[in-house]
């Protein structure tokens, strides 16, 4: 599949074919890297088919784009050399004549824009003004999805400016642009690729650490958070910030700390690639250290009794972790149920809940709009502190059951339970609260807290069951 080939209508075959200048061609072992120069006329038709799946960061507009847009326009000779370019990566690809090279990037996930989003989405701004779109429209922009709205919509002048360049009316897209494109070294080597596809997300990895890549954002483009995605409600799924950089509302860790009260019910727990089992982060950690969540849920799910590698992506086969998964889905919800239900729970107990310290300084009198929930965007009677509810929410670990077979699954609906039972855990928290002088702070790293509400659960569950 790399030979020459000099069949013009051949080229249909391929999402795109990039013009090299001074191409350079390596080989080690199973990757190829064909590296040069790129005219800014031959970038465009990769601006027009690739996004930034492959890349585990979002592009955004600041201060980085806004020099790489300065440096196009006024040193445009320099540019090459002042910028890493960009990295591509494809598993399936055609050398041919002249230094062009066909490529297909068929798993977007892993293959495409591997490094350099912020140099694509630079230079697209810059194309984007060049075919006439007025500054006030390009300022607007600031993630790349604005981008890719902006730039299909301004198709026609783009196509335009191209006609110009070949018409020899302009120079303007010729700024030669670094770029690298990696490749299996033969790609008819079915070993070759599948080797080569697993190593595209170390190397894209190692090539974005001068930004400290963060652990959730490896994970999810391993598909690590995946199932998580699925189970949870679709409309919470779509506010949770699964891409780095993604101007979402709800972070990934939030939701990553809240799966582990179903997670750590399993028994055993899986060993990780290391061999040494997984251990489940501390209550208080759900509060305290979501950082410490993520990185003992990105050690679970690269264990291989949880998942198998199928190229760069993993597949979760683990009947256990997928049931804990599962009942993760719900927590959100339920921690908002929490949230919106505890301060009245709070107020039936004899108690003043907006008078609290903490309380009222998130809930100023002259605030002119309602408290809104973090997860649902559902209107609250109070903002609450997190350290106030999250033990509230692990209590509900006490409704849940270990089957035989190793499933996680509920004892009870907890929805029903909550409702049913709140205001008589409130009473016993309220008291676990004044010892702690209602330090939110304290309360959410106490263990103590913790073990407080997860017997005032069981003993209700228990109650619940004779009565």
């Amino acid at each position: 599949m790399n030979q020459n080939i000099n069949d013009a209508a051949s080229f249909s075959a391929f999402h795109v074919v990039i013009k090299f200048d001074k191409l350079v061609e390596q080989t080690v072992e199973r990757i190829t890297r064909f590296s040069g120069f790129v005219p800014a006329r031959h970038f465009v038709p990769v601006i027009d088919v690739l996004d930034l799946e492959a890349n585990p960061r979002s592009s955004k507009v600041g201060q980085v784009t806004t020099a790489i847009r300065e440096s196009i326009e006024n040193t445009p000779n320099d540019f090459p050399f002042k910028t890493k370019g960009i990295l591509l990566g494809a598993s399936q690809y055609r050398k041919l004549d002249r230094d062009r090279i066909g490529v297909n990037f068929e798993k977007r996930k892993v293959e495409g824009i591997l490094d350099g989003g912020h140099n694509t989405l630079a230079i697209g701004l810059h194309v984007l003004a060049l075919a006439g779109v007025a500054e006030p429209r390009i300022k607007k922009v600031k993630v790349w999805d604005d981008f890719r709205t902006l730039w299909h919509e301004q198709a026609e002048a783009v196509d335009q400016l191209r006609a110009r360049v070949r018409d020899g009316e302009t120079t303007d897209l010729d700024f030669l642009i670094p770029v690298e494109l990696i490749v299996p070294s033969d790609p008819d080597d079915e070993v070759v690729t599948e080797e080569f596809e697993a190593s595209l997300l170390d190397i894209c990895a190692a090539r974005n650490n001068n930004v400290q890549l963060r652990v959730e954002a490896k994970a999810n483009k391993r598909g690590y958070f995946d199932d998580l995605k699925l189970t949870l409600p679709a409309y919470i799924s779509e506010r949770v910030e699964w891409q780095q950089g993604d101007p979402k509302p709800v972070k990934v860790a939030d939701i990553v700390a809240l799966s582990w009260i179903p997670l750590a019910m399993l028994d055993p727990m899986p060993a990780a690639d290391d061999g040494k089992p997984v251990v489940a982060p501390l209550p208080q950690n759900l509060y305290r250290n979501k950082g410490d969540c993520v990185v003992r849920f990105e050690r679970l799910m690269s264990s291989p009794v949880v998942t198998t590698e199928r190229g760069a992506i993993a597949e979760l086969r683990n009947v256990p972790v997928f049931s804990a998964l599962a009942i993760a889905g719900q927590f959100p919800e339920l921690y908002e149920l929490i949230y919106r239900k505890f301060p009245e729970a709070y107020n039936k107990n004899d108690g003043k809940y907006g008078r609290i310290t903490a309380v009222s300084k998130m809930n100023p009198a002259n605030a002119k709009t309602k408290p809104r929930t973090r997860y649902t965007d559902q209107e609250a009677s109070y903002a609450s502190p997190e350290g106030y509810i999250i033990p509230l929410v692990y209590g509900l670990t006490a409704l849940l059951e270990r089957r035989d077979d190793g499933t996680i699954a509920w004892k009870t609906d907890p929805t029903t339970f909550l409702n049913d039972n709140l205001i008589e855990i409130a009473k016993k928290y309220k008291g676990i609260m004044q010892m702690m002088d209602f330090d939110p702070q304290k309360i959410g790293k106490s263990g103590a807290a913790y073990d407080v509400v997860r017997d005032a659960f069981t003993t209700l569950l228990l109650a619940g069951a004779a009565a």
